[in-house]
């Protein structure tokens, strides 16, 4: 069950590789992510010293009364991720067109875990075709309703 989505990463890209990651959270803002309360519109995955990073999500604090008044919604979250995984996001972030971007937030048992993935940025062609494609499917799928 996903507890936020990033409905416009498959739209605005074609995603070649997944992969999941564990996030390095307070606990305020597990419970704020439990309670369905955040983005991922406009986040991407950056790999830095070593470490990957989730930048430009927004995770509010649960109750802003007990936040830390330094607490900032958008900080950069470090991804728990296997050493290859990362040598692997690095190296997509060095070749030109690809980026890493997270598709969707869901729970895996008591754990919060991060769907991302590789992804090459698609033209205003590609998207017009995924938009034509999927209007003839939900035609098609209307007229088989009716009969």
């Amino acid at each position: 069950m996903a507890l936020l989505d990033n409905d416009r990463a498959g739209f605005d890209y074609e995603l070649l590789e997944k992969m999941e990651a564990g996030l390095e959270l307070f606990g305020f803002e597990v419970k704020s992510l439990r309670e369905k309360h955040g983005s991922l519109k406009g986040a991407r995955v950056v790999a830095r010293g070593g470490e990957a990073y989730l930048v430009g999500a927004t995770i509010p604090a649960w109750q802003k009364a007990n936040a830390p008044k330094s607490y900032d919604p958008e900080r950069p979250r470090r991804l728990l991720l296997k050493k290859s995984e990362i040598v692997q996001i690095a190296s997509a972030e060095a070749k030109s067109g690809l980026t890493v971007v997270p598709i969707a937030l869901y729970t895996k048992g008591r754990n919060l875990k991060l769907s991302i993935a590789i992804a090459r940025g698609k033209k205003k062609a590609d998207k017009r075709h995924d938009i034509r494609a999927r209007e003839e499917k939900r035609s098609i799928e209307r007229t088989l309703k009716t009969k």
